[in-house]
């Protein structure tokens, strides 16, 4: 179901406006200022925003800005009562899906609606969560995911994410409880890597005044600020053998006891966790407790590294450049022949995170719409030449080629891609630089 906000100061024609879109089988949401409905957009994610142009404190187009810097992709419809072009015009460019006139007609409002859903929905394999994109992907392994995902957010079963490192764990995390029944509520992230073993326990139940040196006031847990929504807890068997105990039972009991204190409080939550490792092999290696882990394992997704997801890798790449754009103010529009050969080439041992970052390197560092090879970092020519020395052994020639590729490369990074300049660097004529990048894929 389709969750729309609708943000209108005229609470009569908000209430005909919400019964007609929730017959037609919307769940929608309503508020009539611009405070409130940034407020709700920080806890909520939203499919579609319906807004008034004149509000008691600004304008629809000043939430339309609110609402495209944190979801370019995000359709919202400016509803007004001025026939005004200008207005119009300026709305489209901000990013408007569609307008609408008021009074509004119901069967072209239920037009509009379906129309700027369907139109942001398109064919791109991506979904939004609390304005985060996740690229879901073609390959056969990043539909098994998404089956997976769709399968188990209605519920409210715990989850294993297992996967490698960069892999999108997080994204996984967010997307189920972006289709739960808990969307309208807190999802809480917490990176179990980074908590001190001292301090982890009152981190995730809370402490009270006095409980240990440090403790100079009350602190409310994390499980607590989750209660009724969704708990994320990344890297899961860095926790204490000690705090494993407090996790079962707070899972078994569905109650917390802060630090400190002889209180119970009872907390609802649903608990995501990830890992980068075998917790099967923890448990046999007596790391991570047993019971614990068939606690935790009602429901287990297994993230597939960039590597075993071929199809989805130029979809990342577009994703990442929109991204970088919009972050860095650049407007490149793809990468060079040579890069797609690279990218295809490499191993991505740091999966999407290095895909990112590379992307988002590339993207600075270019001044035109097309980023070539010279804006590479240089550790991917390494990977690259490795992996041809070791495929192609000793063969002299081959390690010839890749020597000569890498001067080239680095002559090209060192004068900023001005090849007139490299030719005369390398002594070679422009001719046969241009010849050698096309044969290297240096383009």
């Amino acid at each position: 179901m389709e969750k729309l906000l609708i943000v209108e100061d005229d609470l009569a024609y908000a209430k005909i406006l919400d019964t007609f879109l929730v017959k037609n089988g919307y769940a929608v949401t309503h508020k009539t200022n611009l405070k409130d409905a940034g407020k709700i957009i920080q806890r909520e994610n939203f499919d579609l925003f319906l807004l008034d142009y004149r509000l008691p404190d600004g304008t629809g187009l000043d939430f339309l800005q609110t609402v495209k810097s944190r979801d370019p992709d995000a359709p919202a419809v400016i509803m007004t009562g001025f026939n005004d072009v200008r207005l119009v015009v300026k709305a489209m460019k901000l990013g408007a899906t569609d307008y609408i006139l008021k009074p509004v007609n119901p069967d072209e409002l239920i037009m509009i609606v379906r129309h700027s859903l369907k139109k942001a929905g398109g064919e791109k394999p991506e979904i939004r969560t609390n304005g985060i994109t996740y690229v879901k992907g073609i390959s056969d392994a990043a539909m098994r995911v998404q089956e997976f995902i769709e399968l188990v957010a209605p519920t409210d079963m715990s989850v294993i994410i297992q996967g490698e490192s960069g892999t999108g764990k997080e994204y996984v995390a967010r997307s189920i409880h972006a289709a739960s029944k808990r969307s309208s509520r807190s999802f809480v992230a917490i990176d179990c890597g980074v908590l001190s073993k001292d301090l982890a326990a009152g981190e995730l139940f809370g402490y009270v005044k006095g409980a240990f040196t440090g403790a100079v006031a009350d602190k409310r847990g994390q499980f607590e600020s989750a209660s009724g929504g969704t708990l994320f807890l990344d890297e899961i068997s860095n926790l204490t053998y000690e705090v494993q105990i407090k996790l079962l039972r707070t899972l078994q009991e569905k109650v917390i006891q802060p630090v400190g204190s002889d209180r119970t409080i009872p907390v609802d939550i649903r608990l995501i966790v990830a890992t980068n490792e075998n917790l099967l092999s923890s448990v046999e290696a007596g790391d991570f407790r047993e019971d614990l882990y068939h606690r935790l394992n009602e429901f287990k997704i297994t993230v597939p590294p960039l590597k075993e997801r071929d199809k989805d890798l130029f979809l990342f790449i577009d994703h990442f450049i929109r991204e970088a754009n919009r972050d860095l103010g650049r407007n490149v529009e793809r990468i060079s022949p040579g890069v797609k050969d690279i990218f295809t080439r490499h191993d991505w041992p740091g999966n999407l995170r290095e895909l990112r970052n590379t992307i988002r390197r590339m993207v600075l560092l270019c001044n035109g719409p097309e980023a070539g090879t010279e804006m590479l970092p240089e550790d991917m020519f390494h990977f690259a030449r490795k992996d041809n020395i070791e495929s192609h052994g000793s063969n002299l020639k081959s390690i010839q080629e890749h020597t000569e590729r890498e001067q080239i490369a680095k002559t090209l990074r060192e004068v900023k891609g001005n090849k007139s300049r490299a030719a005369r660097l390398l002594h070679i004529t422009r001719k046969t630089l241009y010849d050698k990048m096309e044969k290297y894929g240096l383009g």
